[in-house]
């Protein structure tokens, strides 16, 4: 147990969110090929290695004797694509009998790919930076090569595996016509999700904006001609 490598930087012991339907625990990787001015995991992206890393057995035996009151785990990041040996360490949840759910960029389809086929991932969720023509200023990319990331959304909608888009929608970042052409580019998609950004004190750039609930509303009713299903989050229930 343990025979890799793993750059494990935290660990949400339960959440009931992250992973929708199961009560899970939440796995946070260290390091991005992303750098969404956006992102509000400063920490996790920019000098990352600065933070301590926790012992993969610490983790493995953590989840062990958590199995029997978790369903799931969530491997977000960071970037867990980067995460070279991530297959043999998804190889040991399964083993223990847990639902895996990865949060991913999209921007290593290879890598992605090869996860699905060898059965190890149950539901992934890919963040939408932006529409295809802001796509490298959303992601904080200049040199950006939006045909990865296409092809991984095209590799998610062929899948029988579960999967949802979602998109951190900024005012700064995405007008009426971006979100209108994501739409476009997702048309078909299973599940496509909406979050407000938010400010917080792990914000790479700490210079945007949100858009009202009602105009969220909008945009998702107007998503919804494209997108079977389209979903807000991070907003209250009423």
């Amino acid at each position: 147990m343990g025979r890799f490598i793993m750059d494990i930087k935290g660990l949400a012991n339960t959440t009931l969110t992250d992973y929708p339907g199961l009560v899970a625990a939440t796995l946070f990787t260290g390091g991005c090929d992303f750098c969404c001015p956006f992102c509000h995991n400063r920490s996790l992206v920019v000098h990352h290695e600065k933070l301590p890393s926790l012992p993969v057995e610490d983790v493995l035996e953590f989840l062990s004797r958590r199995k029997v009151a978790l369903e799931g785990v969530c491997i977000t990041g960071g970037e867990p694509l980067l995460q070279n040996d991530l297959g043999d360490f998804i190889r040991e949840l399964k083993a223990m009998g847990y639902k895996i759910k990865l949060d991913t960029n999209g921007y290593d389809p290879t890598h992605l790919d090869h996860l699905l086929k060898d059965g190890l991932v149950d539901y992934v969720a890919m963040d939408i930076k932006g529409a295809q023509s802001n796509y490298a200023k959303a992601s904080g990319c200049p040199n950006l090569d939006l045909t990865r990331i296409k092809l991984s959304v095209d590799i998610l909608k062929g899948s029988d595996v579960d999967y949802e888009f979602r998109t951190t929608v900024v005012r700064e970042l995405h007008s009426a016509q971006d979100m209108e052409a994501i739409g476009q580019w997702l048309y078909g998609a299973k599940a496509y999700y909406l979050q407000p950004y938010v400010e917080s004190e792990d914000i790479i750039m700490p210079v945007f904006s949100s858009y009202s609930k009602a105009e969220m509303v909008q945009f998702q009713k107007m998503l919804q001609q494209y997108i079977p299903y389209v979903g807000l989050r991070g907003y209250a229930r009423t």
